[in-house]
């Protein structure tokens, strides 16, 4: 018996099962899942033309942006907002508590002006602000206030001067907040809003000025929402189908393949953590059609090894030995292997190329479970086999899928 070599196998597995038990669990929950998985609501909008001003390209861009400051502004994780079209832009948000606030403020054109004493001239805009507005009260009288600051004092400073001991207003999307009457000259660029019913609308005007008026002004076309307790039923079906799949898979590839069967069960656990930690290492979110590309891709990662393992079984037929009917069967499976693998990420890649939404949540990890099966169930499982056999602790080639009188022990 070769010691070394069972001492490796036996290191690799130890490593692996004290890394697997202590890690799996923060792993996966630290992978963030989609709206179909734990709720959420998903939004079409079509961008209207303003006043003067149709819409282009650049325009549709534009107000993307706008709703993805609007959507990060509001905590949700990983939104997805892709335009669809030529006018259309889609929103999915998941995570959010409160739906109906999300697409309330989603959609608020927060366009802010001050204007002149006369309110026909604006003098100035939320565009001129810089992103740090907070909500505060004023220390003396307890007023709700937004503070905001100009990204150019100096133009602050010429218009306090110009119109100072007039009043100005300030107005949000045409309705007039108040209208202070300016009594110093503001040199430091600092300003405070006044004319907020209380501190929750104060807080989402200056969530809104923070992210950027809308530039264009847009009109709900559908909503779907997604409870969160939908999305968790989902998520346990479908965890719950997977764990029997695995079981049944484990039983089969033991009864039918024996020892390299328990070598490709071992690199399928191998497979499931290599995936949770890529999906937790690249915070890519884990959709209901995603997880179902993972588990087919558990089929995929065990037909890689019987395959090898079939053809393993012919070369006992042909009266190899053990060690190498091995190394042959391994060898002459693996141009099959490479070419099932290769066309499954084609399909991925078209998939991911011209696919949106869901389509495109598939494809992703259809090709991450891809590559891991190459990793786990060609390479390593590969490795751990050959290092079994040659550690000589088990001889008989029964143990290895052959017939009682196939095969030859040295």
């Amino acid at each position: 018996m070769k010691w070394s070599k069972l001492i490796t196998l036996l290191l690799v597995l130890a490593l692996f099962s004290g890394l697997a038990g202590t890690t799996t669990k923060r792993l996966w929950d630290g992978i963030p899942l989609g709206l179909d998985l734990q709720g959420g609501f998903d939004v079409l909008y079509e961008v209207q033309p303003a006043e003067k001003e149709q819409v282009t390209r650049e325009g549709v861009l534009a107000t993307m942006h706008a709703l993805e400051n609007r959507a990060n502004a509001l905590g949700a994780k990983e939104p997805n907002i892709t335009i669809e079209g030529t006018n259309r832009i889609r929103v999915q948000l998941a995570g959010v508590a409160n739906q109906d606030e999300a697409k309330r403020i989603l959609g608020e054109p927060a366009k802010l002006e001050f204007r002149s004493p006369d309110d026909k001239e604006v003098l100035l805009t939320g565009a001129d602000l810089k992103a740090n507005a907070r909500f505060q009260q004023d220390p003396q009288t307890g007023q709700i206030q937004v503070a905001v600051e100009f990204k150019d004092p100096k133009r602050l400073q010429e218009v306090t001067t110009k119109y100072l001991g007039q009043p100005m207003g300030i107005w949000l999307n045409g309705e007039q907040l108040s209208k202070p009457v300016i009594q110093s000259v503001l040199v430091d660029g600092k300003a405070v809003i006044t004319g907020m019913g209380g501190p929750k609308e104060a807080n989402e005007l200056a969530t809104l000025l923070n992210a950027g008026a809308l530039p264009f002004p847009i009109k709900e076309l559908s909503s779907m929402s997604v409870g969160a307790t939908l999305g968790q039923a989902a998520l346990q079906k479908t965890l719950y189908a997977a764990g029997i799949a695995f079981v049944l898979i484990f039983a089969f590839m033991l009864v039918f393949y024996r020892l390299p069967g328990l070598i490709a069960n071992i690199a399928l656990l191998m497979y499931i953590y290599l995936l949770i930690a890529v999906f937790n290492g690249m915070d890519i979110v884990l959709t209901l059609p995603g997880l179902a590309a993972l588990v087919l891709g558990v089929g995929m990662a065990v037909d890689v090894n019987i395959i090898a393992y079939e053809r393993m079984k012919d070369e006992f037929r042909n009266g190899k030995t053990l060690l190498s009917a091995v190394i042959m069967g391994q060898k002459r499976s693996m141009p099959t292997i490479i070419d099932a693998n290769t066309t499954s990420l084609i399909a991925g890649a078209i998939m991911l190329w011209f696919g949106s939404g869901q389509v495109r949540g598939f494809a992703i990890a259809h090709i991450i479970s891809v590559l891991a099966t190459f990793l786990t169930a060609v390479l390593v499982s590969r490795w751990m086999l050959l290092l079994l056999v040659r550690s000589n602790l088990i001889r008989n080639p029964w143990w290895f899928g052959a017939q009682a009188k196939e095969g030859k022990t040295k």
